[in-house]
């Protein structure tokens, strides 16, 4: 296990690097053109995104009614 340790050490990474990853050419794709209708924000439909903030809302509204009711700004009856 130990027998090319003082070889391997003496070695560098970077010369071998170049075999190990030969270049190769990377091709660049233009992004796909958005229907003008349909346009996706965060990658949700309008559906969704009107989902999200609804829920978003009722979680607003709980926390601010559980904050007044904590301090005793409102009261319960």
């Amino acid at each position: 296990m130990f027998d090319n340790l003082r070889d391997d050490a003496a070695s560098s990474l970077y010369e071998e690097e170049d075999t190990l990853f030969p270049e190769e050419e990377i091709k660049v794709e233009a992004p796909a053109k958005r229907k003008a209708g349909g346009q996706k924000i965060l990658g949700m439909t309008p559906t969704q995104r009107f989902i999200i903030a609804v829920m978003l809302m009722i979680a607003v509204c709980t926390m601010g009614m559980m904050c007044l009711l904590i301090t005793g700004k409102i009261g319960l009856g």
